[in-house]
């Protein structure tokens, strides 16, 4: 008797300790996936900062290019308010914000006294730094989403993200292939 309830006592503390590892596990992961999305939006607040610079810049120079300027503060405003929207929302207005600049830097090239403008120079190279920093942030995040994931969906963590409401996070994608195709400029 003595035996019987010293084993299963064991059994219940093994069990235990499996249930808490597992579980501490998916909430480091989670932490980790939260983390990397923080970054995400701490290299997207320096993007909105530089974007009014740039344009006003730019104004100076290609002021006739109203359209596409708009264009680039709309998709700003746009992204800027998908911020509490979840991941797929904030993903498809930054994309079309990328793809807004990069019409943006594409007028550069017609415009040959604005490339020697110090300052806009100055502020393409910075945001250009920015954008090489939010995609390394998006794919870091894509790479804890996936170890989150892969966590939460593996046997037997699957269970126990189960019972305590662990759900899956969302990928930060280019859903538009427009976006992935180079900007025209027509004059």
């Amino acid at each position: 008797m003595m035996v019987t309830l010293i084993i299963v006592l064991a059994v219940i503390l093994v069990l235990a300790a499996i249930v808490g590892g597992t579980y501490n596990g998916m909430v480091q992961l989670r932490m980790a996936v939260r983390n990397a999305w923080a970054q995400i939006d701490v290299q997207l607040k320096r993007r909105y900062d530089l974007i009014p610079n740039l344009v006003e810049t730019v104004k100076g120079y290609a002021g006739h290019e109203k359209d596409t300027l708009e264009r680039v503060i709309q998709a700003r405003n746009a992204a800027m308010g998908a911020s509490g929207g979840g991941v797929a929302a904030q993903a498809a207005a930054e994309n079309m914000l990328s793809g807004a600049l990069r019409q943006l830097f594409a007028l550069s090239e017609a415009y040959p006294n604005l490339k020697a403008n110090e300052s806009f120079m100055s502020l393409q190279g910075e945001l250009t730094g920015t954008e090489n920093k939010i995609g390394f942030s998006r794919q870091h995040y894509n790479d804890q989403v996936e170890t989150y994931n892969t966590r939460i969906a593996s046997f037997p963590p699957n269970i126990i993200a189960g019972m305590f409401g662990f759900r899956p996070a969302d990928f930060f994608e280019v859903a538009d292939a427009a976006v992935r195709e180079a900007p025209k400029v027509k004059f």
